[in-house]
């Protein structure tokens, strides 16, 4: 399947089994997914937070550890 160019950023393109995977202009592998709109998607959310850094309010972070007696 041929690439695509978008936002003249990012190649999508369609590989084996159906799936999408996106690659930035030098070639190296960003997202794979099921569809091309959630790979575009997919691809601009973290694109944009690679750029603009993350948001760390957001994150969830868990404890792998039970605390009491068992």
């Amino acid at each position: 399947m041929e690439k695509q160019l978008i936002d003249d950023c990012f190649y999508v393109q369609q590989k084996k089994y159906g799936l999408w995977y996106s690659t930035d202009k030098e070639g190296k592998g960003l997202i794979t997914a099921l569809t091309e709109e959630e790979c575009v998607k997919a691809t601009r959310f973290y694109l944009k937070g690679l750029q603009e850094g993350w948001d760390d309010a957001n994150i969830v972070k868990h404890e792998g550890t039970v605390g009491g007696k068992l």
